[in-house]
């Protein structure tokens, strides 16, 4: 059962088979178990550090989910630190803001209201993702026959931390002139903490769509979908909001759209906050994933700082952001990363942070962001293909006077175009994504590498 819950960089499935109370009961004993041992020796000796803080989502099994969750964890003798019903980013500040080694999200993100799963955050917030840690703890959790005797009960600690969190995301909001901003919260978590946070502010102005937490969703809560966006351009366009932005459910991501209810890729947004945060941090490191336009790259280095090319995958993402001492990351997929956010993502801090910009300047957002559209991409293309490691062998082949590297799929660059192609880690797929400099020539590109891949899905 274990092996269909256990994913890459999280637990998740659909409620409740595979994934019930019992399930969730032993995930929180093999986790508490896990984290635990691995306290560093200059913590070991303070009780403190013996607790797990736990947060849900607003789907209907979160509660439930959670409450086993917590037992689970309580009978391998480690103390609960209960947050409530959080956006996910809520609980990496938490992490950092009590003494403890690691914390446990109830959520399935962006996924259909019967799914539902886990996030484990170790100590500072580093993400535990199947290469550091989540396999040790499936393993644990599969070894189990029943329920373990219990060790000595750890306790239930009921906190509130909102107003911490505030502090910490006004931190980033500095609004130097007023703004009217047009919301979708998806139905999820963004219908609580955008109200607790961002209403009253001076100089801001929100109109919102799907703030109300139901445990259903008007559309899907997966923002990367344009059909799902639909309802946020109407919103702009009929109150002449500045910009837009729709979180997804667990709030952690968000997808913007400017004053004229065009979508703005994620990678041109990556582009502009990364020169807003080189400003201040002239030199430092940008960390972005490789699908992301050459856009990211050219202005990461105008700004003169240093572009760090990285895999997909908020992983990576984290811990390169943190070897390199960089100051800001950006994926393709929305998850946007800050130095000055323990290395983690935050929907709430992208947001705040792109108001910041915004405000600082007299244009509106799509004459903003017109001179970082300069490239024309494709958007990530499936392609179904049985033999996904021949299938790159011969692009290799095929295209071996560019410069080729390996570092996620295959990566073929050219002075004027270039494409990367990486395979699902779940399905027969190839996923592509192309990049041009004239809409001519992409079309090109497109037309003939479809050719070579295999069968373009919808997906």
């Amino acid at each position: 059962m274990f092996s269909m819950l256990f994913k890459a960089y999280d637990v998740r499935s659909t409620y409740p088979d595979p994934l019930n109370e019992e399930a969730a009961w032993k995930i929180g004993y093999a986790t508490a178990v896990f984290l635990a041992k691995n306290i560093p020796a200059e913590h070991a000796g303070d009780p403190e550090y013996k607790r797990l803080v736990v947060g849900r989502d607003m789907r209907p099994s979160s509660p439930a989910l959670a409450s086993a969750l917590i037992d689970g964890i309580r009978a391998a003798g480690v103390t609960v630190v209960d947050i409530g019903m959080i956006d996910t980013s809520m609980i990496y500040y938490a992490i950092n803001a009590v003494k403890c080694c690691g914390g446990i999200q109830t959520t399935a993100s962006h996924n259909p209201a019967q799914y539902n799963g886990f996030k484990i955050s170790g100590m500072k917030a580093k993400p535990v993702g199947e290469a550091t840690g989540l396999k040790e703890i499936q393993a644990i959790c599969e070894q189990m026959t029943g329920r373990p005797a219990p060790q000595a009960k750890g306790d239930l600690i009921q906190m509130d931390l909102m107003d911490g969190y505030r502090r910490h995301v006004l931190k980033f909001l500095h609004l130097k002139r007023p703004l009217h901003v047009a919301i979708d919260g998806s139905n999820g978590m963004a219908g609580k903490f955008v109200p607790e946070i961002f209403a009253n502010y001076p100089n801001l102005k929100l109109s919102s769509v799907n703030m109300e937490i139901t445990g259903s969703f008007v559309h899907e809560p997966n923002p990367l979908v344009d059909a799902n966006l639909r309802q946020l351009q109407e919103l702009v366009l009929s109150t002449g909001a500045d910009l837009g932005v729709c979180f997804d459910g667990d709030a952690d991501r968000c997808i913007f759209v400017d004053e004229q209810a065009r979508i703005l890729r994620c990678d041109i947004v990556t582009a502009l906050l990364a020169s807003h945060f080189l400003r201040d941090n002239a030199g430092a490191a940008v960390v972005y994933d490789l699908r992301s336009s050459r856009v990211v790259k050219e202005e990461i280095e105008n700004a003169g700082g240093t572009a760090v090319r990285e895999r997909v995958g908020h992983a990576f993402m984290k811990k390169t952001l943190a070897e390199r001492h960089g100051v800001f990351g950006g994926e393709l997929s929305g998850h946007f990363y800050f130095r000055d956010n323990f290395n983690c993502d935050s929907g709430a801090i992208a947001f705040a942070c792109v108001l910041s910009v915004l405000s600082g300047r007299d244009e509106p957002a799509s004459q903003i962001f017109k001179p970082l559209m300069r490239w024309h991409g494709s958007g990530e293309i499936n392609f179904e293909v049985a033999d996904k490691d021949a299938a790159i062998k011969r692009l290799a082949d095929r295209y071996a006077d560019a410069q080729i590297d390996y570092l996620d799929g295959i990566t073929v660059q050219y002075d004027t175009w270039w494409f990367n192609v990486r395979k699902s880690n779940t399905e027969p797929l190839l996923r592509l994504n192309l990049e041009a400099g004239t809409q001519d020539l992409l079309k090109k590109k497109l037309d003939e590498l479809s050719k070579q891949i295999g069968s373009p899905v919808s997906h």
